[in-house]
């Protein structure tokens, strides 16, 4: 009975099932639940008290009218789209001159530049500082008075403008110039590792075939790291959708608002349910952009 195909496969569900319950369990109910909670709370009035009525779709139809809501929506498509593009590829840049720019050094026909494993620690350092310090200390560096910037125009006889408290447009390319800086170095490193693994006799190859590092990079490394600048689209463009604490810290709100702030203030002045529904697009959006980026960087993977 024991050695009984049927058993053996009841036996070895048993055994999965039993490993994954009380994971499962806790992702459910810490993971699965508050998601349950927010959509349901979307379609109340709650206000943060014991009530909540359910109010259908009125929330989601206040939305749709709220034009301060499409000005935060906006700026947050825009910093999702654009943001992952300049990070990425000066991610890859860097990763491809930290692992492959210094061609004959050390006796081998592809390594990095010199010094390279001190350029990994310079760039990853901003990833071991906190968000609000960044935003403080680049909100001062943008400052139109006594910033860094404008200070150096001045020295050469240019007014710098007010990159923070005018203009909507400069405030968004600071706000961008702050991401890109901040998450860099996390792509550096990780873009490093996945070229890191290419076979070396892949680029000896090349190089035999006369194939600078223009071609090199973009007909052997592009494709064999496609499924780490994927993931790492994906990534990136979420961060950018929730640049929820630079902005805050960093813009004055009467300038620029992304849709997380929105949606903060909405739970301070006691809109929970409205604050929820917000939250709930954000999820929605989300997803819809990891679909997307799927979809379009979707290759057939080369193994190698």
């Amino acid at each position: 009975m024991r050695y009984d195909r049927r058993y053996r496969t009841l036996d070895k569900y048993r055994f999965i099932a039993g490993f994954l319950s009380l994971p499962l369990a806790f992702y459910a109910l810490f993971v699965i639940s508050p998601f349950v909670q927010a959509i349901y709370y979307s379609f109340t009035d709650w206000s943060g008290g014991p009530v909540a009525n359910f109010i259908g779709f009125d929330n989601f139809t206040k939305m749709w009218n709220d034009e301060r809501f499409w000005e935060s929506l906006e700026v947050s498509v825009t910093l999702a789209v654009v943001a992952p593009v300049l990070t990425l590829v000066l991610g890859m840049f860097f990763a491809y001159m930290i692992t492959s720019g210094g061609r004959h050094r050390k006796g081998q026909a592809i390594a990095g530049v010199a010094g390279s494993s001190l350029y990994k620690v310079v760039y990853f350092f901003p990833q071991v500082l906190s968000v609000a310090i960044i935003a403080v200390v680049w909100g001062r560096v943008f400052n139109t008075n006594s910033g860094l910037i404008n200070g150096g125009l001045d020295k050469v006889g240019i007014d710098g403008p007010a990159w923070l408290g005018g203009d909507r447009s400069l405030a968004l390319i600071a706000v961008m110039v702050v991401l890109s800086w901040s998450f860099v170095g996390f792509y550096v490193v990780l873009f490093s590792a996945a070229m890191g693994a290419i076979p070396r006799d892949i680029y000896e190859a090349a190089l035999l075939d006369g194939a600078g590092r223009g071609r090199t990079f973009f007909s052997v490394t592009l494709p064999l790291i496609w499924d780490t600048v994927r993931t790492g689209w994906i990534y990136m463009g979420i961060q950018a959708l929730d640049s929820f604490a630079i902005v805050l810290v960093m813009v004055p709100e009467h300038v620029l608002k992304v849709t997380p702030v929105f949606l903060y203030e909405r739970f301070r002045d006691g809109q929970y349910g409205y604050a929820t529904s917000i939250g709930v697009v954000l999820l929605v959006l989300s997803m819809a952009f990891s679909l997307i980026v799927m979809r379009i960087g979707n290759r057939d993977r080369i193994e190698y």
